[in-house]
């Protein structure tokens, strides 16, 4: 077992958070304050305030359900160690639809009501899916960049 001072890699992290190591890549796309050393061929090492940063999101995250932005809103003004009660736009309450661009809803050909004949998303598979398309907007923004990048040096 390593002393509570060591680095540790994205692999131990993952494992010690229950979650997976493309959340944690993620994440540091997300909040800045994440900064893990970076060693040869890209290798993440996480300081033990890197982890304690980590644990904290993902207990705002998924214990006190709030949004991405009300984390990076509380990290922002200072207030990661003893939080106020989240504001209705930091969390994640299930009423309403996911801040996505490009999320669209089919209308039915039958001229009724979209999804009348199905039931309502629970809270959990609500955020699963605003957690999926943060991580899928991330991905788009990061190949996008790869492409300028790709363009300028031809």
């Amino acid at each position: 077992m390593k002393s509570a001072t060591a680095y540790r890699t994205i692999s131990e992290v993952s494992t010690d958070l229950n979650v997976p190591q493309h959340v944690l890549r993620f994440w540091e796309t997300k909040f800045p304050q994440i900064r893990p050393l970076k060693r040869g061929g890209g290798r993440r090492y996480y300081r033990p305030e890197d982890v304690d940063l980590l644990r904290r999101i993902q207990a705002l995250l998924y214990e006190d359900r709030y949004t991405i932005k009300g984390v990076q809103r509380l990290l922002k003004e200072g207030r990661m160690s003893d939080p106020t009660p989240p504001l209705p736009e930091d969390t994640d309450d299930g009423n309403e639809a996911p801040d996505v661009e490009a999320f669209t809803i089919d209308e039915p050909d039958d001229g009724g009501e979209a999804g009348a004949d199905q039931p309502p998303l629970s809270d959990a598979v609500r955020h699963e899916i605003t957690m999926v398309l943060d991580e899928l907007k991330s991905l788009r923004s990061v190949l996008s960049r790869l492409s300028e990048m790709g363009s300028k040096k031809s």
